[in-house]
This record gives structure tokens, C-alpha cells and sequence, in this order.
């Protein structure tokens, strides 16, 4: 049996409750935060919709779980772009469409999962959105999506929908004690959406150091001083990573400014947030926001000189 994390256990028992009463949908979307390590609770769903005996847990023992742990099982079907990246094409969503209307090879439930949903480009969606409409009998569809919001209001109102909550601070924070030998900052799991994974993976690789040269640049960039040219092409490294911790950070600032001061605030923000106005640190994170995104849709701009173009407006409003 795949073990769950402790913040999957309770959507699991739900969608336990669906399927013993037979209320699990022929199509439904889960939404869920990288890092929450929801695949392990596709794996156990689609081990236990695929048992021969189907119940709410997979026996192990059956032909039918037998072929799901050799990864061969003809009615599983997951459906994932080609290369990472990349986009899942109208063809293979075409080809899983063919496969929905055909019958079971092993008379039981053929189970589709796409993932990620978003990833389907618009013909994708729209050819997924037939089937959708008029499930065959026996198939179900899991839609997994990193972004919701990315995904066409079509295909959203044509399934069940089911989210993944991220766990608070405190629960993150005993979870990776548990975890690691060495003592983890508070501020891991915040600038990392409570995503406990990610987190972890954070401590890991050493990012904790590399955070905090990043938080110092950005502060001395506030005094009117640092390396904007340095710092830009650091972030530029990895955009989609570095750039929401600066967000955290900018954001954290605001809060210091309304006499907040939370144990798991990023550890410059106090200082932040002595050299700029509530003002400036709400327009730069609400502009920051929008690049994120936009690197995120279009990640074949130069983000180097975007970057670049949002951290000069910081020595417009420098403190002395």
C-alpha cells in the first residue's frame, strides 16, 4: 500500500467516503501546489479503482494489482506531455478519446489521468471536452493541475473538483523536524507556500545560504547600493523558483509595516521594510507577481532583462 503524507490523509478518507458510495464522478480536477507530493495519492486512487476486488484500498493480490505494480495494466492510462515543458499535444489527447470508447480489455474501470491538465493546449482541451460530456461507461478521468486557473472554464465546469489544502507553518515545521538532522528555518516552508516537499528540498540543496545572499542584495539594492546587474542575472538562473521567495519577502515587508511580525517571516523584511514605503513594496510585489506569471507562460523571454527592468525601479525609491 502507498503510504500518504499526513496533509493527504483526510482528502483521501473523502474520496474513500465518494467511492464506496459510488459518488466519485466519471470526471473530476484535483488541485493541488507542487510539493505536496500528490502523486502518492493518484498512486493509491488508481491502485485501489483498478483492483479486481475494488474496494476503497487495493488487496495487492489480485491480476489486477499485479499489472498496476508492473506498470502494465491495459485500462491505466496516464497522459503527460512528452518532454518535460512541453505541452499535451491534441494527439494524444485524441488517442486517449479512442481508447475511452473502447471496451475494457479486463471488463473492469479504465482510469485516465492527466496530468498536468493545464498543460493541454487549447485544441487538447477542446477535444478532451466531448468525452468529458459523454462518458462511456466504466472510465473515469482524473484531471491533475498545478494552476486552476489556466485551465479552460469549460473543462472545469464538466468536472467534480477537489483541492489539496497546504498544511499551516506549525504542522510544516514538525514535519520537516522530523525529517532532517539539522534545524531548518521557519521561514523554509513560508517562502516556499507551506509546501512541505518543497521545503525539505529547499534545506537540502542548500538554499537556505542562497536565499539569504539574495535577501541581502535586494536590501542593499533598497539603500541605493549592491550589484543590480549581478543580482538580476543571479535571479535569472532560475526565475521561477528565486523570484516568488523575493515576493515572500516583499510581501512580509508590507505586513511589518501594519506592526505585524510573524516567527516565520523572512528574516530581512524588518529591514526592508524600514527603507521602503508601504506604497513602493506593494507595487513592486504586485508587479513581480505579474512576471512570475508571465515567465511562467512564456519562459522563452529573456528574463534576465525583465528582471532587470523591475529591480531598477527599487533605486528610484532608494532610502539613504
Amino acid at each position: 500500500m502507498t503510504q500518504l503524507y499526513p496533509w493527504l490523509e483526510s482528502i483521501w478518507q473523502e474520496w474513500q467516503a465518494s467511492l464506496e458510495a459510488d459518488r466519485f464522478s466519471n470526471a473530476s480536477i484535483l488541485s493541488v501546489d507542487n510539493g505536496l507530493g500528490a502523486e502518492k495519492l493518484v498512486e493509491r486512487f488508481a491502485r485501489s479503482v483498478m483492483c479486481s476486488n475494488y474496494a476503497t484500498e487495493a488487496c495487492g493480490f489480485c491480476h489486477s494489482c499485479q499489472l498496476m505494480s508492473s506498470g502494465s495494466h491495459p485500462d491505466y492510462h496516464v497522459i503527460k506531455p512528452e518532454k518535460e515543458g512541453k505541452t499535451i499535444t491534441v494527439d494524444q489527447i485524441r488517442h486517449c478519446n479512442r481508447l475511452a470508447q473502447e471496451s475494457s480489455q479486463l471488463a473492469g474501470i479504465r482510469l485516465f489521468i492527466i496530468e498536468p491538465a493545464e498543460s493541454m493546449n487549447e485544441s487538447a482541451a477542446n477535444a478532451l471536452l466531448k468525452t468529458l460530456e459523454e462518458p462511456s461507461g466504466n472510465c473515469l478521468f482524473l484531471l491533475v493541475t498545478y494552476r486552476a486557473n489556466a485551465l479552460l472554464p469549460t473543462i472545469v465546469s464538466r468536472c467534480q473538483q477537489w483541492s489539496i489544502t497546504n498544511p499551516d507553518s506549525v504542522s510544516v515545521a514538525n514535519w520537516l523536524a522530523k525529517q532532517q538532522a539539522k534545524e531548518v528555518p521557519a521561514y523554509a516552508a513560508h517562502i516556499n507556500n507551506n509546501a512541505p516537499l518543497k521545503a525539505l528540498e529547499f534545506a537540502n540543496q542548500g538554499n537556505v545560504e542562497h536565499y539569504q545572499q539574495f535577501e541581502k542584495q535586494l536590501i542593499a539594492l533598497a539603500k541605493g547600493q549592491g550589484d543590480v546587474i549581478k543580482l538580476a542575472k543571479e535571479l535569472a538562473a532560475n526565475p521561477t523558483e528565486y523570484l516568488p521567495w523575493m515576493w515572500y519577502l516583499l510581501t512580509d515587508a508590507q505586513k511589518v509595516h501594519f506592526g505585524l511580525n510573524e516567527p516565520f517571516f523572512t528574516p530581512g523584511s524588518g529591514a526592508l521594510a524600514q527603507c521602503l514605503s508601504y506604497d513602493v513594496l506593494y507595487q513592486q510585489a504586485l508587479t513581480l507577481s505579474a512576471l512570475i506569471e508571465q515567465l511562467r507562460e512564456h519562459p522563452g523571454l529573456n528574463s534576465e532583462l525583465l528582471i532587470l527592468d523591475w529591480l531598477f525601479k527599487f533605486n528610484e525609491e532608494s532610502c539613504l
